[in-house]
């Protein structure tokens, strides 16, 4: 696949660079054979490939964040389901009681 990188591509790669891990760092936490972790987690940055989506799920809990967050396309809504994800229970409940109303 050539071309613009896939959203998923473009979230994985700023995700891992942020938390500081190295592709095989990360391929390995989330499961991945240690040996071909690296060139994986490559491919699924340069949008060569991309996980199933178990795979997904393990690197997402990996990383902290929620599953749709390496797919949604706009920033501020991926920064939205980040945040939400790390706030208690209580805070989701208050947060989505304010923006029904």
């Amino acid at each position: 696949m050539k071309g613009t990188p896939s959203t998923f591509a473009i979230r994985l790669k700023a995700a891992r660079i942020a938390k500081g891990l190295t592709q095989e760092q990360l391929g390995i936490m989330a499961g991945i054979d240690e040996f071909s972790a690296s060139a994986r987690m490559n491919r699924y940055e340069k949008g060569i490939h991309e996980p199933h989506f178990a795979t997904v799920e393990k690197i997402a809990e990996v990383m902290g964040l929620p599953t749709a967050y390496f797919y949604c396309q706009e920033d501020d809504a991926a920064e939205l389901l980040s945040l939400f994800h790390h706030m208690s229970a209580e805070a989701k409940t208050q947060l989505l009681i304010m923006a029904k109303r």
